[in-house]
């Protein structure tokens, strides 16, 4: 086990160790979740009587690694001090004891503790995983959702109908079921009750209200049992990968031979816990949705669908995959760029950015010995002053964008890197109306390597020049050979901050076009909002330049940074095109749609065209089109395709 005390004598540890345990003590927080995950102890005993701050700093130090390595944290605390048991829970304690305690009392919470980990390390490898169980009802459309622990439990879809649920209880207890949801008012939010389940026993239900949804949530207790968190229980339903359901992955994973090695990648938020505290947990809940959210947005465009990623609890995600390492470390470098981007909470801008730990598996690894040494390496990035990514059992490579670096300028020597195209369709009329010419590296071990990744090391290269020049020539030539189908297509192609500051890259630029023989009048180009930071006067006269020998001019990524309408009143411009992530709040909350309106509605009134991007379902298509957007790209339509493929599906359209 692991004592933390804060006191000059360290009793605990001898008082344990006169007991049989094997103890490692400690007088100081700094680097406490390293000396434990490294310890190898399965129990950690914080001591935060007389010390309440320092207690707290050190549970909150623990709490990720205990609760990703399922393992059990003693806090001891000062008879009387109720809002300290509080904090020290919400930062991961899973005991208590308050003092005076004899010898007796101490080593018995210890035993209570070490049966709580063992009976974790039993369930993982078993397989089995924690599921909460409770469901939510919508008064107004009678919508009942379950979680799928307790769907399983009962046998049924986890959106059955209310009579198939009821169907479930005796006559008695449907009239419990009923009565209950009719007494809840916004006066009267929370009521329970109880009754028998077939197969379960005795259980109990308890109901809160939220009048303003109109929604009833419920967290079911079987009796015995240790209650199911509320909080655990809305994240089921929202569909969250649990630390439960990853190490499920993992064992699953571990087991089976894969063509790539496994790794996984802990990644601890900075700085969170300042934004619970200033502007209280609604904001901190809505932060880590939105931190997930950039997670599975930064993998599933990096490693595809069949990456987990998962919120092992308070701040900390994981993420695992079957992939190269090269690609792993290009993931983590993605994923620590999204999150260094700033958050709003609430009225405020919220700065975190975060640490990683990054562990390949080995023959010998079991899920729970994986992450843990996933945690010891996120525990000495945490320790760092400026490392974000720290390996397990590193050797020393290079960084992943430097090897890309150093390969780049031979890709574009044997011409590795191709072209695709992505359609752009009029939403009046379903009609393909232009494309937009999109960079592909086909990787001899990597695999295909998009656009961001490669102008990442093309900037490392210094080859920023010499790959878009590349790319421009390829798009151009293909252009200008396409199959009569192609014949009215737009064709866009991206402009960078290298091209724009360039002197006469104008004529250059439309010198290419002309020995092309692609027509001027047929190309837009694209710039997008960081291209154009550093000079918005020598970007304004480059563009109408352009615009004047017969080219459309587009902002790219329009509400990804922050001087967007600068550019609007300064620019040029033909096209806005909506970010991708702005586009698909048209179907977020009502806040969400109000701001994509404004977008459009400003720029229509500007006379600009409006494209969105990353545009992938019927509903978010439909919301656009209701606001007025002109044209969408995006999957829902087509991936980016070959010259053969984009040409089979425009004479199809």
């Amino acid at each position: 086990m692991f004592v933390l005390s804060f006191r000059q004598r360290d009793e605990l540890a001898s008082i344990a160790a006169a007991a049989g345990w094997q103890v490692v003590a400690a007088r100081r927080a700094g680097g406490a979740e390293r000396r434990f995950l490294s310890s190898g102890a399965a129990v950690a005993v914080v001591d935060a009587r007389g010390a309440a701050a320092e207690g707290l700093a050190a549970t909150a130090a623990l709490g990720s690694a205990i609760e990703a390595n399922g393992g059990a944290l003693l806090a001891l605390v000062s008879r009387g001090e109720n809002g300290a048991i509080t904090a020290l829970y919400d930062a991961g304690a899973t005991h208590f004891l308050a003092s005076p305690f004899s010898d007796a009392e101490f080593l018995q919470a210890l035993r209570f503790s070490a049966r709580h980990a063992e009976r974790m390390a039993r369930e993982w490898q078993a397989g089995a995983v924690f599921a909460p169980l409770g469901w939510r009802y919508a008064r107004a459309d009678r919508t009942l959702i379950l979680t799928p622990g307790l769907a399983s439990l009962l046998g049924c879809d986890e959106q059955p109908t209310v009579r198939t649920v009821l169907r479930r209880l005796d006559q008695g207890d449907r009239l419990a079921a009923t009565a209950a949801l009719r007494r809840m008012t916004g006066l009267r939010p929370a009521t329970a009750f109880a009754h028998d389940l077939e197969g379960v026993g005795r259980i109990v239900q308890h109901l809160q209200f939220d009048p303003g949804a109109g929604r009833v949530d419920a967290v079911v207790e079987p009796l015995g049992s240790t209650p199911e968190p509320a909080a655990e229980v809305r994240e089921a339903l929202a569909g969250a990968r649990d630390a439960g359901s990853a190490r499920r992955w993992l064992t699953k994973h571990l087991d089976g031979a894969g063509v790539a090695p496994l790794h996984i990648l802990l990644i601890a938020l900075n700085r969170f816990e300042m934004v619970n505290t200033a502007y209280g947990r609604a904001a901190g809940d809505a932060l880590l949705r939105s931190a997930q959210a950039r997670v599975k947005d930064a993998v599933h465009e990096m490693l595809g669908r069949d990456a987990l990623v998962a919120r092992m609890g308070g701040s900390t995600f994981l993420v695992a995959m079957q992939a190269p390492r090269l690609r792993i470390d290009l993931v983590a470098e993605r994923i620590a760029s999204a999150l260094a981007r700033p958050f709003v909470s609430g009225d405020a801008i919220a700065v975190l950015g975060c640490r990683i730990g990054l562990a390949e598996a080995s023959p010998q690894d079991d899920a729970a010995s994986l992450l843990r040494r996933a945690s010891e390496a996120l525990a000495e990035a945490r320790e760092s002053d400026s490392a974000t990514l720290r390996v397990a059992d590193a050797d020393g490579g290079s960084a992943a964008i430097d090897r890309l670096a150093v390969e780049l300028h031979y890709a574009i020597e044997r011409n590795d890197i191709g072209i695709l195209f992505q359609p752009q369709v009029a939403i009046a009329t379903g009609e393909i109306v232009g494309v937009e010419a999109l960079a592909r590296w086909q990787h001899s071990t990597l695999g295909t390597i998009g656009a961001e990744t490669l102008f990442a090391a093309a900037q490392r290269a210094d080859l920023e020049i010499g790959l878009s020049d590349h790319i421009q020539r390829l798009a151009l030539a293909q252009a200008a050979n396409w199959p009569p189908e192609l014949a009215d297509v737009r064709l866009s192609l991206n402009l960078t901050a290298a091209d724009i500051a360039r002197p006469g890259f104008a004529d250059l630029f439309l010198d290419r076009v002309d020995a092309s023989g692609f027509p001027r009048t047929r190309l837009t180009l694209e710039i997008t909002e960081s291209g154009l930071i550093e000079d918005l006067g020598v970007a304004a006269a480059l563009l109408s330049v352009l615009r004047g020998a017969g080219c459309r001019t587009a902002i790219d990524d329009f509400g990804t940074g922050y001087s967007s309408l600068a550019y609007l009143k300064a620019l040029p411009l033909d096209y806005l095109k909506i970010d991708k992530k702005l586009a698909q709040d048209i179907t977020g909350s009502p806040r969400d749609r109000i701001v994509v309106r404004g977008v459009i509605d400003m720029a229509r009134s500007l006379g600009l065209t409006v494209i969105a991007e990353g545009v992938e379902t019927q509903e978010q298509l439909e919301g656009l089109a209701t606001e007025g957007c002109q044209i969408y790209q995006g999957f829902l339509c087509a991936e980016p395709l070959s010259v053969p493929a984009l040409s089979t599906l425009v004479a199809a359209h």
